[in-house]
């Protein structure tokens, strides 16, 4: 009897090992792209597409449905020039969803010699595979809440392909079910905090951290904004899901005292701290394994802005 007990417990732990998302999988959808190939992934160029279908077949493999039509990517225009949004769903046993969300655009090269090139690993390819990840994570798993995954396009302009999927009529059905987004946004340095640590841009307008951090899993910790006075909330892609009142919050690990990579060449697979990147990925997949439709409902305050 003990050997079979041995046996269960053992084989248990090892298909609890094997539903994390492995370092070797968060470097190579980081690499990707963040690789030169990529050429910064500008909007408008054909590396931009090539990086949405990327994401796309990622999307496919994690066996996501369409969000509307018959296509992951989701076309859009703007001054004349044409990008792809990624967004697919993962239908749970409840209509009511989690929402996961990154850029994946970047700002292309330069004109000086050697290297040119903007690879942007942290900025967003670190939040891209976090959102790969999480649809990875959860590809075979039954969960109480849906969960739409999505990655957006020429946030460096001006946070352009959020606001073109967020007022695209043919989502509502999707975005009316959101109970709070997941916006990452670079991720692939370690915080001010310390490894194991984020922190959630407008903290001070919802009781989403503090829901997140009352069930964080192995040592997992939402710190409230240490950069208040950017404003941070209002200057990524969640704010256009904050215009339509849903939760949407940025979660982000970068040290902007210390982020000589931001918009710089050097931001390439060298600066990222991958060993941290893949647990902070895993232990957000297991704490949001833990939320359901009755204990995961925030709310804001009255002190957020929806008009601005």
């Amino acid at each position: 009897m003990k050997k079979v007990i041995f046996f269960v417990l053992a084989a248990n732990s090892l298909f609890s090992f094997a539903q994390d998302i492995s370092k070797e999988k968060v470097v190579a959808v980081v690499s990707t792209l963040a690789s030169d190939e990529m050429k910064g992934r500008k909007f408008g160029t054909p590396e931009n597409d090539k990086a949405a279908e990327y994401i796309a077949k990622e999307f496919k493999q994690n066996n996501l449905d369409y969000c509307f039509g018959d296509s992951y990517l989701i076309p859009f225009e703007y001054k004349g020039q044409k990008g792809y949004n990624v967004c697919g769903i993962k239908k749970g046993k409840s209509e009511q969803s989690l929402a996961f969300s990154a850029h994946f655009d970047h700002i292309g090269t330069n004109n000086k010699e050697g290297d040119n090139i903007y690879n942007g690993a942290d900025d967003d390819a670190s939040g891209v595979s976090t959102v790969i990840g999480l649809a990875d994570y959860f590809k075979d798993k039954k969960t109480d809440f849906s969960m739409v995954f999505m990655a957006f396009n020429a946030e460096e302009i001006g946070l352009v392909g959020s606001k073109a999927l967020s007022e695209n009529q043919n989502l509502n059905p999707v975005f009316n079910n959101i109970k709070a987004l997941f916006n990452f946004e670079m991720l692939a340095t370690e915080s001010q905090f310390g490894k194991n640590a984020v922190f959630m841009t407008g903290d001070e307008f919802s009781d989403f951290d503090e829901l997140i951090n009352a069930n964080a899993v192995n040592g997992l910790k939402v710190y409230p904004d240490p950069y208040q006075g950017q404003q941070l909330f209002y200057r990524s892609d969640n704010v256009n899901f904050v215009k339509k009142k849903i939760i949407a919050h940025s979660i982000s690990t970068v040290d902007m005292n210390k982020a000589f990579h931001y918009h710089a060449v050097n931001d390439d697979i060298n600066i990222v701290d991958a060993d941290n990147l893949t647990n902070i990925i895993n232990n957000f997949a297991k704490t949001i394994e833990k939320f359901n439709t009755k204990n995961f409902q925030p709310k804001y305050n009255n002190k957020v802005k929806y008009d601005f």
